[in-house]
């Protein structure tokens, strides 16, 4: 038993994925102060009953800002570049208020299914000029009580051959972006495309977060390139890209020098299964490819990793409720993932995401800040097989919300 002082609040028995039994988490001004076995002191108590307790999911790539179109664009589309147009003739119609009210339903459902950290892209362009940029920095400001937002500012539709675009991403980075992203597929000059971002993201000092790669054809890539710039600037650690479904297409041997030179130039992948599922291989008349990047294996061979949620309910992808638990469930079914895989599957919406944003002060350790979730299971194990609810979350060792257990009427009660 550890004696202490008072604090603000007292987690009783709650099971960490690093304790063989629940502990005790001791919380003084919004953060950790002590965590151990039995703690005798006064203090409010909640008690979590041996459940699993984690720090918050973390979603690396998703996008508020055109998120729950499907009512408003006649969605029949197949393809990305179909997605593309078509939110690219709505989004001209976007004002501040459509989009902050858009992004606070999904920020909503986002919270309430555990996620504490998230980095939502935000398209800069002529079309849209700042209007989703400022609804969303409002998004930031008003749900900081519960999730930590980060913006990451991109041009969706190219850079060098969308005039204004470059002095529209300019503005944003100085006005509180706080990383840069990039699509050189949709660019006439792809290279230069991706120099430029990385030109930005160094003067800003900003990480760098690409959609890159997606489609199914191996025999190009901008992959090479990327990590080439990542390496000749030195920002290993601080760029990932999103999709990157051609590593899908890779024979063995190929992906493993694939995950080698990742490995090697500290550049991280995001697998964002619903989309990836959605738009890739819809033209194959059977047998169709997956399209899906094996994030477990690329994490096993030392390649930063994460899963994330990218769209909801718009013409990339017409699913989503933003809960990364189910994401992670969806994806461990789809990638054959093994009950040995399933701890790395976890992983890969928690610690791996939080490495991959360079979140210092993420994890239920002595210091950090008290963010937590607690799940409806009594084994860590089971998490991504059981898919348990959500139960509570806090934030700063304050409660952000509460779900209630069901409940049975049996004939007899």
């Amino acid at each position: 038993m550890t004696t202490q002082t008072a604090f603000d609040l007292v987690f009783r028995n709650a099971l960490l994925r690093s304790s063989a039994a629940p502990v005790d988490i001791g919380v003084k001004g919004g953060r950790i102060a002590v965590i151990a076995p039995t703690l005798a002191c006064e203090a409010v108590e909640i008690d979590l009953e041996g459940h699993l307790t984690l720090p918050g999911f973390v979603d690396t790539h998703i996008h508020l800002d055109k998120a729950c179109l499907l009512g408003r664009c006649g969605h029949d589309h197949g393809s990305l570049s179909e997605a593309i147009r078509a939110v690219a003739g709505m989004k001209r119609d976007f004002t501040i208020e459509d989009v902050y009210a858009r992004g606070a339903k999904v920020l909503e459902r986002a919270i309430v299914h555990g996620t504490t950290r998230m980095r939502t892209h935000v398209e800069i362009d002529p079309r849209i000029g700042l209007r989703g940029f400022e609804a969303v920095k409002a998004l930031q400001r008003d749900y900081a009580w519960a999730i930590d937002l980060e913006l990451c500012v991109f041009p969706q539709e190219g850079l060098t051959n969308d005039p204004g675009a470059e002095e529209l991403l300019i503005q944003a980075l100085r006005d509180g972006g706080e990383a840069i992203g990039g699509c050189p597929y949709m660019d006439a000059d792809p290279n230069a495309h991706l120099a430029r971002i990385f030109d930005l993201a160094q003067e800003f000092d900003v990480d760098v977060d690409l959609h890159l790669d997606f489609d199914l054809d191996p025999s190009w890539w901008h992959l090479d390139e990327v990590c080439r710039q990542t390496e000749r600037r030195n920002y290993q650690g601080r760029v990932a890209i999103g999709h990157a479904t051609k590593l899908s297409a890779l024979p063995p041997d190929r992906m493993k020098a694939a995950a080698t030179q990742l490995a090697k130039a500290g550049v991280a992948v995001t697998v964002l299964p619903a989309t990836d599922l959605y738009l890739m291989g819809r033209e194959a008349p059977c047998n169709a490819p997956r399209g899906l990047t094996l994030a477990h294996k690329l994490a096993g061979d030392g390649v930063v990793c994460s899963i994330a949620t990218n769209n909801v309910l718009n013409p990339f992808t017409p699913f989503g409720d933003a809960s990364l638990l189910r994401m992670a469930n969806f994806y461990a079914n789809v990638a054959h993932a093994s009950v040995s895989d399933f701890d790395t599957c976890l992983d890969l919406v928690t610690e791996l995401p939080a490495r991959l944003m360079n979140l210092r002060d993420y994890g239920i350790k002595v210091g950090n800040p008290a963010d937590l979730i607690v799940l409806d299971t009594k084994d860590g194990r089971f998490a991504i097989g059981e898919l348990p609810d959500v139960l509570m979350g806090f934030k700063g060792g304050r409660q952000t919300f509460v779900r209630q257990r069901p409940t049975l009427f049996s004939p007899k009660s």
